[in-house]
């Protein structure tokens, strides 16, 4: 790594670590003020607020993070260009592309980082804060810390089939009064009824079942099987898929709240089980597939944001790249959610609702880099 690499990425990180270091205090401070009534009937101690706080750190990290790189990116480039170092490096024959690639680098890292958070971490993380807030008062009504589920039903559109389930517990994949209907190509109609079902080895094992079969939409419906055990290998809906739907279904009913962050091989799982959905559902969820999908290059688009206007600040006051940062933080954040409404309601298609913000501040950043002089 060449001197002046070293040099920019030791100046870029620096302000970095600072601007994530003040913003997850402000962030997680501000949490605990909004949370403090619900703390209080939760019953927590002061060692579980502590931990309710380090839980917290990951889905701070994926809101905080490209605000600080590009707070942190915009003070190095306007300091670099208030004391001329920028001008002396390109008279050193360095073009500015060769300066931006440590910041290019970072950007790139930055966003795999916001990536990993979110899909890995940020769930985990979700499930541990609710489990710390649930430690002593339980909630019933939370698909992240249920320990078992009643009354609900799910439709396998991909295998014809339709379950209802009396109770379900995930941990163990046991299903209690289970109630399974499906058709086969030649137009008859099955219905699955059992005491208990449990899924081993990967398959499905059913007991004290009754099984039924209705030759046609107008036929009545026979007994066709009874017995004590009955394996079926066809049924290929797996305790994850089936979490999925749980989880899906949950999302659904906070459609309109700020609670829809889905991860994305929940969103697979459930394209996988539905792949024949309405269009407000399909252009809901293929717009929350593509919003995951482009929110960690953030970092990236921010980094092409940054440049030109640090960049060419001149002798400019430091305080212009604060401004600026605030400036352009506001205009990404309007574009996305505007972008967003549009994908969901259908108005646009998902991808381009989803991308919109990165194309548009991409483009737009790569143009003023090129018009820098």
């Amino acid at each position: 790594m060449r001197l002046l690499d070293r040099y920019l990425f030791r100046e870029l990180l620096t302000p970095l670590a600072y601007c994530l270091g003040g913003f997850l205090i402000f962030w997680i401070s501000y949490q605990l003020f909004n949370e403090l009534e619900n703390l209080q009937e939760a019953k927590l101690h002061l060692l579980d607020v502590i931990e309710l706080c380090v839980a917290w750190i990951p889905d701070c990290l994926v809101t905080v993070l490209p605000i600080a790189l590009l707070l942190a990116s915009l003070y190095t480039l306007t300091n670099h260009a208030r004391h001329n170092e920028i001008t002396a490096m390109r008279a050193a024959g360095v073009s500015l592309w060769r300066l931006c690639v440590p910041y290019f680098v970072v950007g790139f890292i930055a966003s795999l980082v916001l990536f990993a958070l979110n899909e890995f971490c940020v769930p985990y993380s979700a499930g541990w804060a609710e489990h710390i807030k649930n430690r002593y008062v339980q909630k019933t009504n939370d698909p992240d810390v249920q320990n078992q589920f009643h009354n609900f039903g799910f439709t396998n559109a991909r295998g014809h089939r339709t379950w209802f389930v009396g109770e379900y517990r995930p941990q163990t994949a046991e299903m209690f009064r289970p109630k399974v209907t499906w058709s086969l190509p030649d137009g008859s109609r099955w219905e699955l009824h059992a005491a208990h079902a449990v899924r081993t080895n990967g398959i499905w094992t059913f007991f004290d079942v009754k099984e039924y079969t209705q030759s046609s939409a107008t036929a009545p419906l026979l007994p066709f099987l009874q017995t004590n055990a009955l394996a079926m290998p066809e049924f290929d809906e797996t305790p994850k898929e089936i979490r999925s739907e749980i989880k899906i279904s949950a999302y659904e009913s906070l459609r309109n709240s700020r609670k829809t962050n889905i991860p994305l091989t929940d969103i697979w799982d459930y394209l996988r089980l539905h792949p024949t959905l309405s269009d407000a559902d399909s252009s809901w969820l293929l717009t929350k597939l593509h919003g995951r999908l482009a929110m960690p290059w953030t970092c990236f688009v921010v980094m092409l944001i940054a440049i030109p206007f640090g960049a060419a600040a001149g002798q400019q006051n430091l305080f212009v790249g604060v401004a600026g940062s605030i400036f352009i933080c506001f205009a990404f954040f309007v574009i996305q959610q505007v972008g967003l409404a549009l994908g969901t309601g259908g108005y646009l298609p998902a991808w381009l609702a989803a991308w919109l913000p990165n194309l548009a501040f991409g483009t737009t950043g790569l143009l003023l880099i090129a018009r820098v002089r």
